[in-house]
């Protein structure tokens, strides 16, 4: 079986968070969704398991960061092309997010990110495959 990744988020309102999220394009697993928590595909081996802030706070003993004021991690998704980029960060906006930093064009990579409805930053980035297959 391949390494998969489930990256876990605490949000305030579970609803408004899936709601965006749909908008921009992603769906959810039913089997692992219930009024704290929703398992949130990315792709076959990457999810976001999206858990109410209390349900969130029964995994750790550390404080949920103020996303307001800290940046505890940055998740970076590639896209596969420049205009996928900014199909998907435009689609954040309209959805509610905002956009913490201006797009980044430098050449052989670009990039754009935005900040979800609860703070967390995501990044989406490009890669020339020319540029990869050079190094």
């Amino acid at each position: 079986m391949a390494t998969k990744i489930f990256v876990n988020l605490p949000v305030k309102d579970l609803n408004k968070s899936i709601e965006f999220f749909r908008k921009l394009g992603y769906s959810f697993n039913p089997q692992f969704t219930d009024e704290k928590a929703t398992c949130m595909i990315i792709s076959e081996d990457i999810y976001v398991m999206l858990l109410v802030e209390p349900f969130f706070k029964s995994f750790t003993k550390k404080e949920i960061p103020d996303t307001a004021q800290n940046a505890q991690v940055i998740l970076a998704l590639s896209a596969e092309s420049r205009e996928g980029v900014d199909d998907l960060v435009n689609k954040a906006i309209s959805a509610g997010a905002t956009t913490p930093n201006d797009k980044q064009d430098q050449g052989f990579m670009y990039g754009w990110g935005y900040q979800d409805l609860d703070g967390h930053l995501w990044e989406v980035m490009y890669m020339d495959p020319a540029a990869i297959q050079q190094n």
